[in-house]
């Protein structure tokens, strides 16, 4: 199996047996009628492409949905990308200018540089905007953000919308504080938790109907599902959604190792492991070692470079995650006991990917982890309540 060739859906939690599943963008049938003679803008990157998975293997040669609707005869006009850029090789945070796409002639928007929201200018002459982004199910994964932006600039300018939906790896499970307004930045715009259990599909139609536009607007949305897919499936991604989430370890460790990000412990970026490993030079005496280097289109300068990082090798634990079906707040509370560098451990962006200041009080408090989570229990459940309406899977 190739990794460039499809999406692989593993057995579900339950043990039922695997279908084949395809993604929105697949479902042409579906959402033919919305395009055609019509001028067409499209939020994509390198993971908006065509794959099936089956008993029978990986399906499709993982055609890039522009190419595709090119194809089938659609009047494809303009490309907007998101943080990482169209082509998905930029650093993360590192600011993407607008080009011209050099493979299909067409211009690129970029909603990850000066602005992060299309202007009446970037939509004037669409008469129809698709978004067709991998997530990866986790609040601060910034595609969220992007995906708010692109809604509400729709519905200002009166532009319909159609999400092509896609699986979400971590679907699975729901958990972590709730956001808190104060603390609504561009890596958390929403009141939900770290691990929300829903597709992107789903999370537009939460947008638009809790009022989270400005003003309560509303977009006009159409949400193409994906076909035999569960909320149950754990899923083998077909590109990497981002630069430091090369494989399916890293995109199941990621909700609980981003935490990391906003404390001066390495997260593991600047090494081929990101998000699977942390790290840090005065955690002498922890079993696993390594040393954070530069490497071009994943972490140009990543935090300790250079430096002898000591702390856990956690690749062994993707399946304690799946089981668990929870954050894995153990590994934050084990580098913060053990910690003893002259910088203070959390730094002043630890408050926005946790969402709330409370996590940092209670882990300074000495809390154990079921202490932790009885504080956003009651909200968590609230969240699920909510979320019900929702759900399409």
């Amino acid at each position: 199996m190739k990794w460039s060739l499809g999406l692989m859906v593993c057995c579900s939690l339950l043990g039922s047996v695997c279908k084949a599943v395809t993604p929105g963008i697949g479902n042409f049938d579906a959402y033919r009628s919305l395009l055609e003679g019509k001028t067409v803008g499209i939020v994509a990157n390198q993971t908006s492409i065509l794959c099936r998975y089956s008993e029978d293997g990986w399906s499709g040669d993982g055609l890039h949905a522009v190419d595709f609707l090119r194809e089938q005869g659609i009047c494809l006009e303009r490309i907007f990308c998101p943080e990482h850029g169209f082509r998905g090789d930029a650093d993360a945070g590192e600011i993407v200018g607008d080009y011209r796409d050099p493979k299909t002639g067409l211009p690129v928007i970029s909603l990850y540089g000066k602005k992060k929201k299309p202007t009446p200018e970037d939509l004037q002459g669409l008469d129809v905007l698709i978004f067709d982004i991998q997530d990866v199910g986790v609040r601060f994964y910034t595609y969220l953000s992007t995906l708010h932006y692109v809604m509400e600039a729709c519905a200002e300018n009166q532009v319909p919308l159609i999400v092509m939906d896609r699986p979400n790896p971590n679907a699975f499970y729901v958990d972590g504080p709730i956001l808190e307004e104060k603390y609504r930045s561009f890596v958390g715009m929403h009141p939900v938790p770290i691990v929300y259990g829903m597709t992107i599909g789903e999370y537009a139609q939460m947008i638009n109907g809790e009022g989270w536009l400005a003003g309560g607007m509303t977009c006009e949305l159409t949400v193409i599902p994906c076909l035999d897919w569960t909320r149950e499936m754990t899923v083998d991604l077909p590109r990497r959604p981002s630069p430091n989430l090369p494989d399916k370890v890293s995109v199941m460790l990621y909700p609980s190792v981003c935490l990391f990000e906003g404390t001066v412990v390495s997260e593991g970026r600047g090494t081929d492991t990101p998000f699977q490993v942390f790290g840090h030079p005065s955690l002498d005496g922890m079993p696993f070692s390594f040393i954070p280097r530069s490497i071009s289109g994943m972490s140009k300068d990543p935090k300790c470079l250079g430096q002898k990082c000591y702390g856990l090798d956690l690749r062994d634990q993707y399946e304690t995650v799946k089981t668990g079906r929870r954050l894995r707040l153990e590994w934050l509370l084990t580098a913060y006991r053990h910690y003893v560098g002259k910088a203070p451990f959390f730094t002043s962006f630890f408050e926005k990917l946790a969402g709330t200041e409370q996590l940092r009080r209670d882990i300074e408090a000495g809390k154990n982890e079921e202490e932790i989570r009885q504080g956003w229990e009651m909200e968590l459940q609230r969240f699920c309540q909510m979320r019900e309406r929702y759900l399409i899977y």
